[in-house]
């Protein structure tokens, strides 16, 4: 009787096994052809949304040679149509800002090297990245032997970023892989420069511009020692009544700035307050060794640098547009205005808070609206036409 029961068990077991079988048979036939019925509707879509791709990319491929067309027929309109001479009517009658300057020697500079270039043009421009906040500076030592890449975020801080290479830089984690620079005093505006293993930067010392008190137009120059991290010296800087020398740049009350010759500040005064001067410094004591009134105005000037003993200034609109040299000087005179270039810059995302010369690159670095960007400058003897 057992046997009976055990064997009645087995095979109703074996029954609904067959039965589960056969069922997940079934959903999977199932399962299988509305598979196929749906691969079947959309290979047609498919087809036809290549098609539109294809389509799209062909349009967007025509639209983009339209523009770059429009670029190079605006480019050369421009060239045709140079920007008016940055000297004022009544600077022709008088003689130029330069006699105007008081206790200002505006002697010609004498070059220290052979250094005759002048800018062409600008060949090209590369984002690097975003980093930072909309004003700030980056920039390599043009003296120093490694590849070290210094970033000073902000008008107002203290602490900056030093980078191994510019390849760390770029990286999505860039600051992980950063040290910082703690400097003892705030630095003001984006005039900061990074020059044979120091940091120059402008303090307001106590009283200083805003301050109030007898230094209320007074900014103190620094000395910082990269690796030692101390300050090596200071300096007052000799001019009274500053004000900031770019009219579009209000943070910046003294720009410096490196070229093949040296040291160079880039100001402006009170005394003076529609132009922009220039002061040669040397670097080892922060002394100035001469000044210049220059005919280059303040009113929508972003930022300047220096080449060869020769300022170049930058001009915008605001809201920013694209930016161009409007107006040069030459300290020593071998540059006249009607052998300057007048460049525009490539089209970018706003407006340069601070312009960084590498005599040794040949190459402008700028932070523009928070974006880090490398401009390539293709050169010229002086003494050459346009």
């Amino acid at each position: 009787m057992t046997r009976w029961h055990c064997s009645q068990r087995t095979q109703a077991g074996g029954q609904e096994v067959g039965e589960r079988l056969a069922q997940c048979q079934d959903q999977s036939s199932r399962h299988a052809a509305e598979l196929r019925d749906f691969k079947n509707k959309m290979l047609p879509l498919l087809e036809v949304a290549e098609k539109e791709r294809e389509a799209l990319r062909t349009e967007a491929d025509t639209i983009s040679g339209r523009v770059d067309r429009l670029e190079r027929e605006v480019d050369y309109l421009e060239t045709q149509n140079p920007a008016l001479p940055c000297v004022e009517v009544e600077e022709k009658v008088s003689g130029g800002p330069g006699t105007k300057g008081k206790g200002r020697r505006n002697e010609k500079y004498d070059m220290m090297t052979d250094c005759g270039y002048t800018i062409s043009q600008v060949r090209s421009m590369k984002i690097l990245k975003r980093f930072g906040g909309p004003a700030g500076l980056w920039t390599k030592d043009p003296m120093g032997p490694t590849e070290k890449i210094y970033v000073l975020d902000g008008t107002q801080n203290d602490t900056a970023f030093v980078f191994p290479r510019l390849r760390d830089f770029t990286l999505a984690m860039a600051a992980r892989k950063a040290s910082r620079v703690r400097v003892p005093f705030p630095w003001v505006g984006t005039g900061q420069l990074v020059y044979g293993g120091f940091l120059y930067y402008a303090r307001r010392p106590p009283g200083g511009p805003g301050g109030g008190g007898e230094l209320e137009n007074t900014l103190q120059l620094i000395k910082f020692h990269l690796a030692n991290r101390t300050v090596v010296d200071s300096s007052v800087f000799p001019a009274e009544g500053l004000i900031p020398p770019y009219g579009l740049t209000a943070d910046t009350y003294i720009d410096l700035a490196a070229d093949e010759e040296g040291l160079w500040a880039i100001y402006a005064t009170r005394e003076d307050d529609r132009h922009l001067c220039l002061a040669k410094l040397d670097p080892q004591t922060l002394d100035t060794e001469q000044q210049w009134d220059t005919p280059c105005p303040r009113e929508n000037a972003e930022a300047a640098f220096v080449i060869c003993g020769t300022l170049y200034v930058v001009y915008n609109t605001r809201p920013a547009s694209r930016a161009r040299i409007q107006c040069s000087f030459d300290a020593s005179g071998t540059l006249t205005p009607e052998r300057a270039a007048l460049p525009y810059f490539p089209r970018r995302y706003g407006a340069h808070s601070s312009l960084r010369y590498n005599p040794r690159e040949r190459q402008l670095y700028a932070w523009d609206d928070g974006y880090q960007i490398v401009y390539k400058l293709e050169m010229r003897k002086k003494e050459e036409e346009i």
